[in-house]
């Protein structure tokens, strides 16, 4: 009886071993979902400020056909837009986000195509999307448009 007595002690003694294992590991999981949770988010605002940047230099890109400065400009606005969608779930408005896809790929593939006309084009067009979305989810007081002037006198957009 003694050798099974022993080895029933053993397994208690592990079946409490193992619960402080699980009871630690709690705590580290409590602990990192606290730190998650706390931790910096850019907010839609944030992520709309950078695109709106985006799109003005996008313009003057595509105005002076810098085609490759074009292209780095509409997939930045590209990256934003994912980034809304991963980032800002809570927010109603992403929702509608989608909207602007479309726009944005006739944009591209008119810098593909290093065709001033189309791009212009679809400039306006992408510009007045943002605007339809901004009406769609009642922030039609941001309106968007064509810009008259560059957003940095620090950049060339001429091709050197």
């Amino acid at each position: 009886m003694r050798p099974l007595s022993f080895l029933f002690i053993i397994f208690i003694f592990m079946a409490c071993n193992e619960s402080q294992e699980v009871k630690n590991l709690k705590l580290r999981v409590d602990s990192l979902d606290q730190k998650l949770s706390n931790s910096y988010s850019p907010g839609l605002g944030e992520f709309m400020s950078g695109i709106q940047v985006h799109h003005a230099k996008l313009l003057f890109a595509g105005k002076n056909e810098n085609w490759k400065l074009a292209d780095f400009e509409i997939h930045e606005i590209m990256e934003a837009v994912e980034d809304i969608q991963k980032y800002n779930t809570d927010r109603p408005e992403v929702k509608s986000i989608g909207m602007i896809t479309a726009s944005l790929d006739s944009v591209n593939a008119a810098i593909i195509k290093k065709d001033p006309v189309a791009f212009r084009s679809g400039f306006n067009i992408l510009t007045n999307t943002c605007n339809s979305c901004h009406q769609a989810t009642d922030h039609g007081y941001n309106v968007i448009k064509v810009p008259d002037n560059p957003p940095y006198t620090n950049q060339e957009f001429k091709i050197q």
